[in-house]
């Protein structure tokens, strides 16, 4: 079973990426497996507040869709 802190941030991961991203059913479940397992590893690595493991967890979801790639967003450092 799973830590309260971890659900409880796992939970609010989802309850904003979902307001950030219009997804199907079926890549918002792939896309909660996935942080679930990264919020877990950070958890075990000794990790415990649940608004850091929510931003941990958002920022994690945010790169591998590529939303927060500076280049992607326009800029070119010059």
């Amino acid at each position: 079973m799973a830590e309260p802190s971890i659900e409880a941030a796992i939970d609010r991961i989802m309850q904003i990426y979902d307001l950030l991203m219009d997804r199907s059913a079926a890549a918002s479940a792939e896309a909660r497996a996935k942080v679930t397992k990264y919020v877990g590893t950070l958890f075990e690595a000794g990790e415990t507040d649940t608004h850091r493991l929510t931003v941990c967890g958002l920022t994690y979801l945010r790169q591998l869709d590529g939303s927060n790639d500076p280049v992607k967003a326009g800029y070119t450092g010059l």
